[in-house]
């Protein structure tokens, strides 16, 4: 017993022994690395000790995935960034804690008092709490190796989110990555292989697709802490009229009178060498660095087409402030200090985005991002490709206008997502501005000759717009002393507008039940209707020239069907475009006295015409494919899978010309029969300023159900469509977000079309289109069996990918 407690007596004292360790006893067998935060690598056990010497000062730490998965579909891409942290660390006794402070509710105030009312009214969060191990002239050893080994980018949840699998981190395959684990004199980098373990089940398609043992996943994480800039910057702040992206926060010391959330403009530092010059250089340039790992010719594009915003810094009166170099092989292209354009691989062709890292204290951006999928330009490729059939000898054309085209392309994509990481939304009302700007998306401007061929020579533009040369004076002009800036960023804004530019972003442009007429992705034109009928033209061109020149020799023919795709749905999103103009609005974000137009019903007769091109495009003539086509594509070979790329089928392995036609009619008709659009029209017909839902049905009823019948697959398309019709107006009439007087127009027209197959029935002795109009009747008596697709049948045809967390 007088042993035992010699024992207990000596525990504390061990204790105290341990935690008075000095740092530089602790460290001594270790690797030292010297940097804004010194940390030591102990090589015996795989440990990093990280010296926290900056306690209650505000650090930046961010969170990002240099090695990524290679799935669109997952989107754990590489070069993608986690959250944006600013962090504290405090001791506590024996702990030092990592807290992250609530920059959401603040109180912009010197009164010591208030702001304390405010931070203790809303949850701060402790990230990690670190032990002591050693300690020396206030500075404090902990061991940071399992903070830096956790799963900080939540993979578990986003694979878990796809479907892809449950797995879990196994530590005993996780560890540092030594050659990524950096210092630096103002930020200290860390990396870490992290490994990912199924727990249960299988792994999910997309993961096997590009894992070479599914069951294990093995990333790399990357962390960074910075010193975060000084306090020079001067926020801006943000106009509704304006392209900007908000950082946002609630300032409780507002008055009563004013708003209590606050708008600033997110951007990049940026001032004159003489700012009493019309035009100066930079103190500091934007300088954004191109991943070195991009291949020849897509490197020049990229740097050309990125390069284009100095035309706008140059506008807003600065020399040679935004530049594009490529990254050097000495620079990590993690490192916060550098803006990055990377290039990213993956197994399928998915969107590009542009990111940042904010400081979201006061909204300047520390870090471009951007990310471009490296599949899209094959896409690019052939769309061209079904548009020219090219291969008409053994050799490509030696000008490969294909590719030009392509390339092109390229040029926009790095300005647009650049564009993002500068602090710009989208505008997707400028391709009907003359072309205003890169923020849009563009499709391509295929023309026809005189000669009725096609060409693409002009396919994109080839400079910034003059809508971007406005967002960056609004956010990046620097005014001479004494400028009421208010005033003059409000001029920027007004005078733009008497110019004829204006400003309509994604929230407008994505909705299904689009308001304004003019605001869309991928048209073309001062006109949806025009440009629907011009697309209409090529795409019968393109239609009449397809055959076996639309790929090369030796391309097994079954490959037809992945060129004929964009073909026949080259349409698409100039007759979504349409729609827009049937229950449409034109409208502005106008402020109370900036005179502008603020709202104005798209006229009845815009609406009919709109009304009438979108049925041109379910016409059983403009959906039949020919057969002399439909014969040149057999199943796909051994090797060649079948994949989201093509169309539906309902003929086994053999290509389905009717499920084709299926897919290009019903994408217009679930736009028209949106909720929120139908809503809208029978409120426009009683006020006497639009076209109402039911004189809209009872003209897809007459092109449909009561035109004249057809033979052959001409009629199994038109039966077709007059079934995708039934199933919108079925489904309407029972859908909670119908209004009532929206409801009763459905019920009215399927009561029509019931009447007609009754009278249809007494008369017609053609035995197939009579069980055809009994079919249909019973279909009537089930509204609840109809399950319109929403335009989710199509595959995938963007002219170019977008994770619309691209802002």
């Amino acid at each position: 017993m007088r042993k035992l407690c010699i024992l207990l007596l000596l525990v504390p004292l061990f204790i105290q022994a341990q935690s008075g360790t000095s740092i530089e006893e602790k460290a001594k067998r270790m690797t030292a690395y010297k940097g804004f935060f010194n940390f030591y690598w102990d090589d015996s056990t795989g440990k990093i000790w990280l010296q926290i010497d900056k306690l209650d000062s505000e650090i930046l730490y961010q969170t990002s995935l240099p090695a990524g998965l290679g799935s669109n579909d997952v989107g754990l891409d590489r070069g993608i960034m986690g959250t944006t942290y600013i962090v504290t660390f405090s001791k506590v006794g024996n702990k030092i804690l990592m807290k992250e402070p609530n920059f959401a509710y603040r109180a912009v105030s010197g009164d010591a008092a208030e702001k304390r009312a405010v931070e203790q009214s809303f949850a701060q969060s402790v990230i990690w709490g670190f032990t002591i191990a050693a300690s020396s002239n206030g500075a404090y050893l902990v061991d940071a190796t399992d903070f830096l080994c956790r799963d900080a980018l939540q993979i578990t949840s986003k694979l878990q989110a796809a479907k892809q699998g449950n797995y879990f981190l196994d530590a005993s395959r996780t560890a540092m990555y030594l050659p990524r684990t950096k210092n630096f004199p103002l930020n200290t980098e860390f990396e870490s292989t992290v490994t990912f373990q199924i727990k249960d089940g299988r792994p999910g398609a997309f993961v096997n697709a590009v894992t070479p043992v599914p069951e294990a996943i093995t990333l790399r994480i990357h962390h960074s802490f910075v010193q975060l800039p000084d306090n020079n910057y001067i926020p801006r702040l943000y106009d509704a009229r304006s392209p900007f992206i908000t950082n946002s926060y609630f300032d409780y010391s507002t008055p009563v009178a004013s708003p209590i959330q606050k708008n600033f403009i997110i951007r990049h530092r940026l001032q004159k060498k003489d700012p009493l010059a019309a035009r100066s250089e930079a103190i500091k340039p934007i300088v954004y660095y191109l991943d070195n790992g991009t291949p020849e010719p897509i490197r020049s594009a990229l740097m050309e087409g990125a390069s284009w915003w100095n035309q706008a810094f140059e506008a807003a009166g600065f020399i040679n402030a935004f530049q594009v170099k490529i990254l050097p092989d000495s620079a990590d292209p993690m490192d916060l200090r550098y803006n990055m354009i990377n290039w990213v691989h993956r197994s399928t062709r998915g969107w590009s985005f542009g990111d940042a890292v904010v400081d979201p204290r006061t909204g300047e951006i520390i870090k471009g991002n951007v990310s471009l999928g490296s599949l899209r330009v094959r896409q690019d490729y052939l769309i061209a490709q079904g548009l020219l059939a090219p291969f008409d000898t053994d050799s490509l054309p030696k000008d490969d206008a294909m590719l030009q085209m392509a390339l092109a392309r390229l040029k926009q994509l790095a300005a647009h997502e650049v564009g993002h990481t500068l602090g710009l939304m989208h505008n997707y009302i400028a391709s009907a501005e003359g072309m205003a700007s890169v923020m849009d998306y563009p499709h391509p401007m295929v023309k026809l000759t005189g000669d009725n061929k096609i060409t693409l020579a002009d396919a994109y533009d080839n400079k910034i717009g003059a809508w971007d040369k406005v967002s960056i004076r609004y956010g990046y002009a620097e005014f001479v002393a004494g400028t009421d800036e208010a005033t003059a960023l409000n001029k920027i804004l007004v005078d733009a507008a008497n110019s004829g530019l204006s400003f309509i972003s994604d929230r407008d442009a994505r909705d299904a039940g689009g308001l304004h007429p003019n605001a869309h992705l991928w048209d073309n034109g001062t006109d949806p209707v025009t440009g629907l009928k011009d697309v209409m033209k090529i795409r019968a061109v393109a239609m009449n020239n397809f055959g076996l020149n639309n790929i090369q020799k030796g391309t097994p023919l079954a490959m037809l069907e992945d060129v004929l795709v964009p073909v026949y749905l080259m349409h698409r999103y100039q007759v979504e475009a349409a729609t827009k103009v049937v229950g449409g609005m034109y409208y502005t974000y106008a402020i109370k006295g900036d005179g502008q137009m603020v709202t104005k019903t798209v006229t009845k007769e815009q609406q009919q015409q709109a009304l009438n091109a979108i049925i041109e495009c379910i016409d059983p003539a403009f959906l039949s494919i020919p057969e002399s086509v439909t014969k040149l594509i057999p199943p796909r070979p051994a090797g060649y899978d079948y994949t989201r790329e093509l169309f539906n089928r309902r003929t086994g392995l053999a290509f389905d010309p009717l499920a084709a036609a299926e897919t290009a009619a019903d994408l217009p008709l679930s736009f028209l029969f949106n909720t929120s659009r139908l809503n809208r029209m029978v409120q426009q017909k009683e006020t006497g300023s639009g076209l109402g839902a039911d004189e809209m049905i009872k003209t897809l009823i007459a092109k449909t159900w009561k035109a004249p019948r057809l033979k052959g697959m001409a009629g199994m398309i038109q039966k077709q469509n007059e079934q995708i019709l039934l199933t919108y107006l079925l489904a309407t009439s029972i859908n909670n977000d119908a209004s009532f007087a929206t409801k009763a127009a459905m019920q009215f027209a399927i009561e029509n079309i019931n009447e007609y197959a009754k009278a249809q029935l007494k008369t017609n002795t053609d035995v197939v289109y009579k069980g055809y109009l009994q079919l249909t009747m019973e279909r009537i008596k089930a509204p609840e069996d109809a399950k319109p697709t929403t335009h989710e049948a199509p595959p995938p045809g963007s002219p170019i990918g977008c994770f619309d967390g691209d802002y």
